[in-house]
């Protein structure tokens, strides 16, 4: 057996790959506490992907952002600060770099949609003296877990002139609470004996939003008619005008602290939030930037980044087409666009499974997420055998693990889950296709996709920390 001296003893420790707890890295606990409070005061405003980019703007503007497609000029010098909103719904925000647009820029991109369930387009109804919404599930979701909690209503309703009225209930301490009504134990005899997936039928679970008739009695259906005539006095609607509406509900309560500690957040919506958040308070306090900084918000991740508003459309290439067209000094042609998305890197900012104990067998330790170990970076993405995966080149992942040992900033590598429990994927693999160099890093979750989504703060805190590195 190889006998070792204590010098010795410490050189072979630096041979293998350690990871680092956030709290412990140097990092100060006021920081990551007061950036903990502004995203969760963020959070309670921005349930949505439209109250999202809304919120989004305002702190942009204030920051020095103009908006570049209501600019005077048709040139960016460096330093100066622009956005772009689409559908109301996806964001791109940018600061000029030293280097032209053309050879590349550095983006962080996250998604800014949830898992809830939308209201359907004709969804009013009556049924035994109670009054319904109909619903449609959007995303990944356990449906059990949104039976029997208060909800709230968010979005939008387009009124036959085109008027767009904006519906926020139930946040408000004095507002209603809306539900989804389940099966009492003592009936739910066959309900126990179904499959999980099975038990909760998603056309039956429908939002109960009232019981109060109008007093005439000779009216059909005047328990729903109630509530039509509370909607037309409120928001100046007619059931025809819910049809072209927006319509989210999304649990009513707000983000709260978790543990004796406080040490982690709990809240609605943290899949992506919290990686957007970081990364649009980043790319606010960028100033200088060396290659073009970009920040990309995106809707419609959850159900496969399909759209105009998804990382699928077109957003991000015709940004990038603008911000070439407006740093060549009049050169502007369709090479430069390749040759800059061929040259950019990107950070997808997207949350990873974070290993839970109370789940044995979900994950393979060794390359697990984990709460307060910092940035999660996931080299590839997929399910199973790597299907639908972005998977990183050695080399990227090499530049982004400089990059934050550099910087000291926790990190450690993960997949999503054991090799044949699922996976999932995220906007990496569309960015990818355009030859745009990306890997995915962000915050690990537990209980990701649930109504109340759990994170460290101090991984909150390390990775705004990785993204203002990168873009910076």
């Amino acid at each position: 057996m190889r006998k070792v001296s204590s010098d010795q003893k410490n050189n072979i420790d630096q041979l293998t790959y350690k990871t680092t707890n956030v709290w412990d890295s140097g990092f100060a606990k006021k920081d990551i506490m007061d950036f903990s409070e502004k995203y969760k005061l963020f959070l309670d405003k921005a349930k949505t992907e439209r109250e999202f980019v809304k919120e989004s703007v305002i702190l942009a503007e204030q920051k020095g952002f103009k908006n570049i497609d209501e600019l005077d000029v048709s040139k960016l010098n460096p330093g100066d600060k622009v956005y772009r909103v689409v559908k109301n719904k996806l964001m791109l925000l940018a600061v000029i770099g030293k280097k032209p647009a053309e050879e590349g820029v550095r983006i962080v991109g996250a998604h800014v949609d949830a898992p809830r369930f939308d209201i359907k387009p004709n969804p009013l109804y009556e049924s035994t003296d109670m009054v319904f919404l109909k619903t449609h599930y959007y995303g990944g979701i356990k449906k059990y877990q949104w039976v029997a909690i208060p909800l709230a209503l968010h979005g939008v309703i387009v009124k036959a002139d085109g008027t767009v009225v904006e519906v926020n209930v139930g946040e408000d301490e004095n507002d209603p609470v809306f539900t989804i009504t389940d099966l009492l134990p003592h009936l739910a005899k066959d309900q126990y004996e179904k499959k999980l997936n099975e038990a909760f039928k998603a056309e039956d679970m429908n939002a109960l939003i009232g019981s109060e008739p109008l007093e005439d009695k000779d009216i059909k259906e005047r328990f729903k008619k109630n509530i039509l005539a509370l909607l037309n006095q409120k928001y100046g609607i007619v059931e025809e005008d819910l049809i072209s509406s927006e319509l989210e509900l999304v649990p009513a309560f707000k983000a709260r602290d978790v543990g004796f500690d406080r040490s982690m957040v709990g809240a609605y919506g943290q899949d992506d939030r919290v990686c957007a958040y970081p990364a649009l308070i980043a790319i606010t306090e960028i100033t200088d930037p060396e290659y073009t900084a970009v920040c990309y918000l995106t809707d419609k991740e959850e159900i496969g980044s399909v759209g105009n508003t998804g990382a699928e459309s077109m957003a991000l290439e015709n940004f990038i087409a603008d911000l070439c067209a407006m740093t060549t000094n009049g050169q502007y042609s369709d090479r430069l666009v390749r040759n800059s998305l061929s040259r950019s890197k990107m950070l997808s900012a997207d949350v990873n499974a974070a290993f839970d104990p109370n789940y044995e067998g979900t994950h393979d330790k060794m390359n697990a997420g984990y709460l307060g170990k910092g940035v999660a970076i996931l080299k590839y993405s997929g399910s199973r055998g790597k299907s639908g995966a972005s998977d990183a080149s050695a080399e990227f992942l090499n530049e982004v693990r400089r990059l934050l040992n550099e910087n000291n900033i926790p990190w450690h590598i993960t997949e999503l889950g054991a090799v044949d429990k699922g996976g999932g994927g995220t906007i990496a693999m569309m960015i990818a296709n355009l030859g745009v160099d990306v890997i995915d890093v962000g915050v690990p979750l537990l209980s990701m996709h649930s109504p109340f989504e759990i994170a460290s703060k101090a991984d909150i805190y390390a990775t705004y920390k990785a993204y203002h590195v990168f873009l910076k």
